[in-house]
């Protein structure tokens, strides 16, 4: 079994390489035998700082390390479906729900929302500030041919921004070198959207835990198409049959608690809350 573990944490390292991030417990309290699970997430839960925030708490109050795989979602999903996680938490609810349809994940549950915001340069060449219409604010946008970063990667943010400019009725990848995908993260993309003076859509945890903004601010939000839900999924223990089901149920179970949600709601920055949770149990 310990030849098995030190051969798929190999395997994970392979696939994503630096993404893995370890949070774990306090010094000295770790011990050869702690158990631990590997969560398959986004970006923009490890970027915003949020698993700092929460996985201390879950660790000390269970035993239990997490180790998280932060990359875009539709990564983690995929890492999922190889059985390369335990679980995936994640932000794109109809790729979560085939993922769960097609039989790689068991349930489904809702964890906690914010959402999106369109952010650009103060300059604002395109006139969008103040909008609480995205899809207009991208035709405008594209009209004036401003300079647009996309994450250009699969994660929820990406899928959440190719849905606003298929509503806006563009193809922005054929219109022209104003529209660059970086194939990265949240926070490199906003890297590149600072060095550019370029509109960028963002989760708005990882924009208000963003420190180089450069001449970017916040020009769009309040539009109820950029709402972004976060759900998590057991992967199918049936189909992988080293997925750390116990383990990993604990961590569901404890998410979706009282107490996680309480904890959830607790992270800020700079007093502004982060993320808004809204766990609904069967029979609540």
């Amino acid at each position: 079994m310990r030849l098995f573990e030190t051969t798929r944490r190999a395997v994970i390292a392979a696939a994503v390489g630096a993404a893995i991030w370890g949070f774990a417990a306090p010094a000295g309290a770790q011990t050869a035998e702690r158990p631990f699970i590997t969560v398959a997430s986004t970006t923009s839960t490890e970027q915003s700082g949020l698993f700092k925030h929460l996985l201390p708490q879950f660790t000390g109050k269970t035993g239990i390390e997490v180790r998280v795989v932060a990359v875009g979602t539709g990564q983690a999903l995929k890492i999922g479906e190889r059985g390369d996680a335990d679980l995936v938490f994640v932000h794109a609810r109809s790729a979560e729900e085939d993922f769960v349809a097609k039989g790689f994940g068991v349930g489904r549950s809702d964890v906690m929302y914010n959402d999106f915001v369109l952010v650009g340069p103060k300059s604002d060449p395109a006139g969008v500030k103040g909008s609480r219409d995205a899809v207009k604010a991208l035709q405008a946008i594209a009209l004036k041919k401003a300079p647009f970063v996309s994450r250009g990667d699969d994660s929820g943010t990406h899928q959440a921004e190719l849905d606003l400019w298929q509503r806006a009725a563009l193809h922005p990848k054929a219109d022209g070198n104003w529209y660059r995908e970086t194939g990265s993260g949240m926070g490199p993309a906003l890297n590149t959207a600072a060095a550019m003076d370029a509109y960028i859509l963002a989760d708005r945890g990882t924009w208000l835990s963003f420190k180089n903004r450069g001449d970017l601010t916040l020009l769009v939000e309040g539009d109820d198409r950029l709402f972004n839900q976060y759900g998590i999924i057991l992967v199918n223990p049936a189909r992988h049959a080293h997925v750390k089901e116990k383990e990993a149920r604990t961590f569901i179970n404890w998410v979706i608690s009282p107490e996680g949600q309480a904890a959830i709601a607790a992270y800020r920055i700079e007093g502004e809350q982060l993320f808004f949770p809204n766990a609904r149990r069967k029979g609540a």
